[in-house]
């Protein structure tokens, strides 16, 4: 076995030049009210491994600096190596705009929380999608309103003390499986 070099991986590599002729999972994310910018920076990656459709950043949610944009937070850009520019994103403050609209595209929303309906995640069909995964924030998770508005909801299943993993690792988790 021999680890590859970094110059050897890049070749294996989408480039941002031909990214509209790789297939994408076609996967939605909301990310509802997130703090911190850390996270953010570290979901753009994730999404960026999964090659998502497209990543709707709502409520107070840091995003990355763009022209169109006022204050845009560079911490986001910092985690997330560069990520912004492969990963088709939007900002739009209300999250229940974006839901909304997927719903009238004919698009199943799916909440990532805990609730008296969920399930494990890996118990998700295949033959779902395409879907809108809505990640709420990391203290409170996904509000009620919100979740009224989902079609379902799924969870990870927890075996320790805490009742939930880092708003990132439970997106990373959970996108993969996808």
């Amino acid at each position: 076995m021999k680890k590859l070099s970094h110059e050897e991986i890049s070749q294996k590599r989408s480039t941002i030049d031909n990214l509209h002729k790789v297939k994408k999972l076609p996967v939605y994310v909301v990310l509802n009210s997130i703090r911190s910018s850390y996270n953010v920076g570290s979901i753009f990656r994730t999404s960026d491994g999964a090659m998502i459709e497209k990543l709707f950043l709502c409520g107070y949610t840091p995003y990355p600096p763009h022209p169109d944009l006022p204050t845009g937070n560079k911490d986001v850009l910092k985690t997330s190596l560069g990520s912004t520019e492969s990963v088709k994103w939007e900002y739009v403050k209300d999250p229940k705009e974006v839901i909304r609209k997927m719903k009238d595209d004919g698009i199943k929303v799916c909440a990532l929380e805990l609730t008296d309906k969920s399930f494990p995640y890996y118990e998700l069909k295949k033959n779902i999608f395409p879907l809108c995964l809505v990640v709420g924030n990391e203290i409170t998770g996904v509000s009620q309103e919100i979740l009224d508005m989902c079609d379902f909801s799924i969870e990870i299943p927890q075996f320790g003390i805490k009742q939930s993993l880092n708003v990132a690792v439970a997106y990373g988790v959970t996108i993969f499986k996808l």
